[in-house]
């Protein structure tokens, strides 16, 4: 995931803004980390670059 997605991501749940918590990033993106709404409370995992902005239920 390339930094510059935070200017337009958002909670998919409520609209709340996200905080970008990064685990591992090289030179061109983010590879694995955690996006989280203080809204609703609600964390979206990052992995591989790709963040799974799905509700936890639908989740695997």
């Amino acid at each position: 995931m390339k930094r510059d997605l935070m200017d337009i991501l958002c909670c998919p749940m409520c609209k709340g803004d996200l905080v970008l918590e990064v685990t591992d990033e090289n030179e061109k993106e983010i590879v694995k980390g955690t996006l989280y709404c203080g809204k609703c409370k609600e964390y979206y995992p990052i992995d591989d670059g790709i963040p799974n902005m799905l509700p936890p239920e639908l989740r695997e």
